[in-house]
């Protein structure tokens, strides 16, 4: 029952908080404590910042759970343009966050292989540090594999933005490319790694100024006070109304 531009503003609220919690997991937490192929590295990284772990963690779980909120917003903003796209969207948004709790698991039993000393009575320290390396890898390439659901998401939501009226049309466009992007930056990570380092950097381009432009319009403009699309079924219903 929520207006049209409240709910906006809050779900750019939710995602600006996704980007926040999520930026700070992915992009910092995660790359300073994980090094490919090197147990020893790996292991000391994360006992010399064990609380730093627990605060990726956390972070990814409060990603997580904006991310939702996010999603359950714009659903019950966008939900009669195309009730099919809607709910599309709450489904990738779901499946997504379900890979990244479970990731966050894997990073803090990392932590506890990492930081517990029965490990290394168990399997002595370089058994102990494969292990906290394995679980961090399957953290990195989960987080990875979510990307399909970050890009899967974005397609039904730049649609549900084009369609409605309520945002730039351009913007419906970015981020349906958008998705084409994450997609092809994944593709490339598991088939062409060597490749993917080359190609990261632009590939991504397109989804940063989608999200940003998209959580920017939510915040600043919510959406349009008039969209195109309610003036023509004004239109059309004063053209039944004169025919009658």
């Amino acid at each position: 029952m929520t207006a049209p531009k409240p709910l906006a503003r809050i779900a750019g609220v939710f995602y600006l908080l996704v980007a926040i919690f999520g930026g700070f997991a992915e992009g910092f937490v995660d790359p300073k404590m994980y090094v490919a192929g090197n147990a020893a590295a790996t292991a000391a990284n994360v006992v010399a910042n064990a609380g730093l772990v627990r605060m990726g963690v956390v972070a990814h779980l409060l990603d997580a759970t904006f991310f939702v909120l996010t999603a359950m917003a714009l659903y019950a903003l966008l939900r009669k343009v195309h009730a099919s796209m809607a709910r599309a969207m709450l489904v990738f948004v779901a499946l997504s966050v379900g890979i990244i709790t479970l990731n966050a698991v894997f990073q803090f039993e990392g932590l506890q292989v990492a930081t517990d000393a029965s490990y290394i009575t168990a399997f002595g320290v370089a058994g102990s540090n494969a292990l906290v390396l394995l679980l961090l890898s399957i953290e990195h390439f989960g987080i990875l594999s979510a990307q399909v659901f970050f890009g899967l998401w974005l397609a039904p939501l730049g649609y549900l933005a084009y369609k409605s009226g309520l945002f730039p049309r351009a913007l419906g466009v970015v981020l349906v490319t958008a998705t084409v992007c994450y997609l092809v930056d994944l593709l490339a990570a598991f088939l062409v790694p060597d490749l993917s380092a080359q190609i990261h950097a632009p590939v991504v381009i397109v989804p940063t100024i989608g999200e940003l432009w998209m959580v920017g319009y939510l915040l600043v403009k919510g959406v349009r006070s008039s969209s195109p699309a309610a003036g023509a079924q004004v239109a059309a219903r004063g053209q039944v109304s004169v025919a009658l």
